[in-house]
Order: C-alpha cells, then structure tokens, then sequence
C-alpha cells in the first residue's frame, strides 16, 4: 500500500505506525488508581489543554504540591490562580467541558496523563479551602476523570528538560517586554514592562 504526502485516513496512519501495543491498551484506566494519586499528588505543575468554538488552549498551572485536590477516585479540583485574564480555559470549559491535564514532577522523566470533562465552581466554602495565604482562587476547576494513564518518558529524555547542562540563559532570548514592543511597532514601552515586572510578579503570583 502507498501512502500519500499527506495523512488523511486512519488505514494509512495506521500502516504508517503499526499495531497498536497492547500494554499501550492495558495502562489506561477509567479512574484513578492509589498508585496513580500519587503521581498526580507529587506534581506541582501541569498543563491543562481545552478547546472551544473560539479555538484550542493548553496552558500552564502551577503551585507547591499537590497542584490539584484529589477529591476522590473520579474526581479533582485544580484552583484557578491568577493569570493574565483571557480566561481562554475558562471560557472554553464554561461551553465545551472536555479536558486534558499532563502532570509533570520535577526530575522525573514519566508524566501522567488525565482526561475528563470540567465544570467551573465559584462557592465560597470551596474558594476558601484552596487559599493560598489570604488569597483565594477566583473559582475552581472540578474535573470528573474518564481516563487516566502515564505518559512513556521519550520525549523528556529526548529534550533533556530537566539536565541543568541543557539549560538556557534569559539573556540568550528575548523578553516579554521585547516581544511586545516588536508586536506593536515600538508602541508598547518593553524596555519599562520588563524592569517592573520582576516587581509586579511578587505583588501579583497569588
């Protein structure tokens, strides 16, 4: 069988890669496992991805472990900290519930795979008992778990993400602040943006 430049089938992707691996199947579970909670427990950091009519979205969450709540075998609470105010996650979950969560724990190469459907809850009661400090989360996202499974460790071995020899000064990229300023053709003032901002992430993280 030829297959063509372009991938449009599931026969010819599926020619292209082979069978399926059976423990590919096995690991995946409908809910999540004591062994699994751990993982999940441990992660001070994932991504979160959804999607609705205005587009995809997949990002960063982040806080001291756990990351998220572990409410039950089915269920998970992740608080919403501040951001940058698009809401694109939100608005997103608030029309198409579905998401992917990918924990990852530092120095560890496995990552942990869940996917569910979301609701946004915005209860005191709740709020409250996710403070960090005398900051509360502006609301909170609890996902019903469908599946669950871990992620093989290729790709961070790969990347070496996590080998300090690997890592980049800042001063080797641009800022955020440059990039601004390059968006808007030297109108947005990057050089002040990026000077205040180490200052304005201490007075805003929480």
């Amino acid at each position: 069988m030829t297959v063509a430049d372009v991938v449009t089938s599931i026969e010819d992707l599926e020619s292209i890669y082979g069978a399926f691996p059976e423990a590919a199947r096995t690991k995946e579970t409908p809910m999540i496992t004591p062994l699994q909670r751990r993982w999940i427990e441990a992660s001070p950091f994932a991504l979160l991805a959804t999607a609705g009519p205005e587009g995809l979205d997949c990002s960063p969450r982040g806080d001291p472990a756990p990351l998220v709540r572990v409410v039950d075998e089915r269920t998970l609470r992740l608080p919403d900290r501040r951001g940058n105010n698009r809401l694109d996650s939100l608005r997103n979950i608030v029309v198409d519930g579905r998401v992917g969560l990918l924990f990852l724990v530092p120095g560890l190469t496995t990552t942990l795979r869940v996917n569910g459907t979301a609701v946004l809850r915005a209860d005191e009661a709740l709020r409250q008992s996710l403070a960090m400090g005398d900051k509360l989360p502006a609301c909170v996202i609890e996902v019903t778990v469908t599946s669950v499974y871990t992620q093989c460790p290729k790709a961070l071995i790969r990347s070496s993400l996590w080998d300090p020899a690997s890592f980049r000064d800042a001063a080797d990229l641009p800022t955020v602040g440059a990039i601004m300023a390059e968006i808007t053709a030297g109108e947005f003032d990057g050089q002040a943006y990026d000077v205040a901002y180490p200052q304005r992430i201490k007075d805003t993280i929480y």
